[in-house]
């Protein structure tokens, strides 16, 4: 019991941390993603992009860290469940990854290939797609879906927040279904409102977990609940 409340602060902790860097990265890229022709034209601020190159590498091990120290305990509720949400985390951070090239790729052309504007606007957009389809098409079912169902069906968190994971992973994916066909754009008023109920789904979650840890009534911490849950999909 106390390694699993270890745990899951250490869960809520990296839950965190992906916000404080997620965020300010995204901040700070956006000289690049706003005009990146006039970027590499331009002196830019290269220390700037670093520095966002550098919170999204943190963003991709704390990605990892959430699924890797919560998979001991979520395997107890549904072994499949837990490794595809390891699985998800995974693919998210390998469209964060590719972003990250992409971005970096603008910086050296201002710095080797001032005049390729159209390959900086190339890989700008690029940055966009992994965007799209890392955090806007993996992350609802990872964190949505999948998290917030293992989440409400074990207890380890209340049962009213995980409603917010299994509401707002929907929504969410609806709102980048509707960015990929242009029903509206990315930055527009209706995605900023769709992305609302998965903002707070996880941003509760990692206070939660961090500040409480889980709850010690769930049936797949008590002691005599974690040897009837350890069947594959038991519920």
């Amino acid at each position: 019991m106390a390694e699993d409340q270890r745990n899951a602060r250490i869960f809520g902790w990296l839950f965190l941390i992906t916000f404080v860097t997620s965020i300010p990265a995204l901040a700070l890229y956006q000289p690049v993603l706003d005009d990146p022709a006039g970027y590499i034209a331009g002196g830019g601020e290269d220390d700037q992009i670093y520095l966002g190159a550098l919170l999204e590498l943190l963003l991709i091990i704390a990605n990892v860290g959430t699924a890797v120290v919560v998979y001991p305990i979520l395997r107890r509720q549904n072994e499949v469940l837990s490794l595809g949400y390891v699985t998800a985390r995974l693919v998210e951070c390998a469209f964060i990854g590719a972003g990250i090239i992409f971005v970096l790729g603008i910086v050296s052309l201002r710095q080797d290939s001032p005049d390729a504007a159209d390959l900086a606007v190339s890989l700008a957009a690029l940055k966009d797609w992994t965007f799209l389809f890392g955090p806007g098409f993996i992350v609802p079912w990872g964190n949505g879906l999948i998290l917030g169902y293992l989440m409400y069906s074990s207890r380890l968190v209340p049962r009213r927040m995980a409603w917010l994971g299994l509401i707002g992973g929907p929504l969410l994916l609806f709102s980048s279904i509707g960015t990929l066909f242009e029903w509206w754009d990315a930055g527009s008023t209706v995605p900023a409102i769709l992305v609302i109920p998965e903002f707070l789904w996880e941003l509760s979650l990692g206070i939660y977990a961090a500040v409480w840890g889980f709850r010690r009534d769930s049936p797949i911490l008590s002691p005599t609940g974690v040897s009837a849950r350890t069947t594959l999909g038991s519920h």
